[in-house]
């Protein structure tokens, strides 16, 4: 075979897109989780694995685009304030494992050094499933039961309009 062909059949690329599909939505969580939720989560390890920052958290600004209709010519709406870090895992020898990044809306650093540390355990196969339970699940639990409970509070403002035929 030369080199440049992909080989991967149609079940090897639908495998890869479920893993992104899977971190993007675990990282979607985290980024809206609350600190405290995530500290909370981290403190309920019991084994806490160690890691190195490969870049501290870092607070900018980033530009929100939007588009008009949403598919038309692209225009700038606003810039928002983030903050990103990176982490390392290092297993039990000091060698480095797996790589997590966090991005995350607002100034906390301690925030996105969070989501880091838990899409790098995330990315772990021995240690997904226990974060994903103890972590991800329980969060994203309480964002639905939130998103539910604000979208019965806008129902109970909804007004259904009618129209009444003339002439009847």
């Amino acid at each position: 075979m030369s080199a440049g062909i992909d080989t991967a059949g149609p079940l090897e690329h639908r495998a890869e897109a479920e893993r992104s599909f899977a971190r993007s939505a675990w990282l979607a969580i985290l980024a809206k989780a609350t600190v405290d939720e995530l500290e909370a989560g981290w403190n309920a390890l019991a084994d806490k694995p160690q890691y190195r920052m490969l870049r501290r958290p870092e607070t900018g600004l980033v530009m929100l685009r939007g588009r008009v209709r949403g598919t038309g010519q692209p225009f700038n709406l606003g810039e928002m304030t983030m903050t990103r870090a990176a982490v390392q895992l290092l297993d039990d020898t000091g060698d480095t494992r797996q790589t997590g990044f966090g991005h995350v809306a607002g100034r906390s650093g301690r925030h996105a050094e969070l989501v880091a540390l838990f899409d790098a355990l995330l990315q772990v196969p021995a240690r997904h499933d226990m974060a994903a339970a103890q972590v991800v699940g329980p969060i994203a639990a309480r964002q639905q039961a939130s998103t539910a409970a604000q979208a019965a509070k806008a129902a109970a403002t909804k007004v259904d309009f009618f129209t009444m035929v003339r002439g009847e």
